[in-house]
């Protein structure tokens, strides 16, 4: 629960009231600091949704629904996506060829297909250790409005609460929907971590599903790849093992090779008659005492320039 720092200009700040828990018996205020969402990469959807900065560390989506609701009705809040959400990044279930084919080739699947391949990949993720996730304390948030009107609707609201004095109560009406902390959480955890051998079981062979297949799928695009030509029309031919091409920077690089001995053997070319390589041999020479005489003259220059400075006594 952080203290009430300096008002900035551009964040409105929302105080919540936090009420008495058994571990700390005492109601505290905690301010959260809101503003349009305005990230470096703009989004479709940045008109209707809020930055949102020093989130409780118990925050759930069902807390800040009914947050929300308290503030300007029920309808207007959609979802929200926390910080740690944004950073975990989920298990590649891409072998290392499908991964690096799939930058240079996209295919539009069907969407049954596609539904189904979800359905796999999900079925391959190992299940959750815990029944509710707790925050990195002063930790941020993007929240998705219905509309933009909504967004104006809860500043509005927000710069109202500090006339009114009321401020909406943390957690109410969402102690039904939302897992407890305490001695159950840690209990459920402990019986999540230790799954039985059936769902470990299930989990790889559906890890190894998704995985052949898309394994398969890539030796079918590199057959295809390595036949493709390239923007002069021709198909570059490297090495390969039985099962796949070479990779393509290899393919990329084997062609600059290539233009760069070309341009060599053109180079070359320019200079193929003897009396020709004697004319630009002598010219060379005749550059090299040129400038060698020059240097010599200044030299001599600065010798003399030397020899007649005299010290004042």
């Amino acid at each position: 629960m952080a203290t009430k720092p300096t008002p900035s200009e551009e964040f409105s700040t929302l105080p919540i009231s936090i009420p008495p828990l058994p571990s700390y018996p005492v109601p505290a205020t905690h301010y959260v600091y809101l503003r349009r969402n305005a990230p470096k990469i703009a989004t479709p959807d940045d008109s209707r949704s809020l930055y949102l900065a020093n989130v409780p560390v118990d925050s759930t989506e069902a807390h800040f629904r009914a947050l929300f609701a308290s503030l300007v009705g029920a309808g207007r809040f959609e979802s929200i996506t926390f910080e740690q959400d944004k950073r975990s990044a989920k298990t590649s279930h891409e072998p290392a060829q499908a991964e690096r084919l799939a930058k240079h080739h996209k295919k539009r699947k069907r969407e049954d297909e596609e539904l189904q391949h979800r359905k796999e990949e999900a079925a391959a993720e190992l299940p959750n250790t815990w029944t509710r996730e707790l925050h990195r304390s002063g930790s941020s948030a993007v929240a998705l409005l219905a509309d933009e009107k909504s967004v104006d609707i809860v500043l509005k609201a927000v710069k109202k609460l500090k006339k009114s004095k009321k401020y909406p109560i943390w957690g109410e009406g969402v102690k039904a929907s939302v897992p407890t902390f305490g001695a159950q959480w840690l209990k459920d955890h402990n019986k999540l971590s230790y799954p039985g051998n059936d769902v470990v079981q299930a989990v790889v062979d559906a890890y190894f599903t998704v995985f052949n297949r898309k394994e398969e799928k890539a030796q079918q695009l590199a057959k295809r790849l390595r036949n493709e030509p390239d923007e002069d029309g021709f198909v570059m031919v490297t090495r390969g093992g039985r099962n796949a091409p070479a990779r393509r920077d290899e393919a990329e690089e084997a062609k600059q090779k290539m233009l760069d001995k070309q341009q060599k053997k053109k180079d070359e070319t320019q200079d193929f008659y003897r009396f020709q390589l004697r004319e630009r041999r002598k010219a060379e020479q005749m550059e090299l005492l040129k400038k060698f005489d020059e240097d010599r003259k200044k030299v001599q220059a600065m010798r003399e320039k030397r020899g007649k400075f005299r010290p004042e006594a």
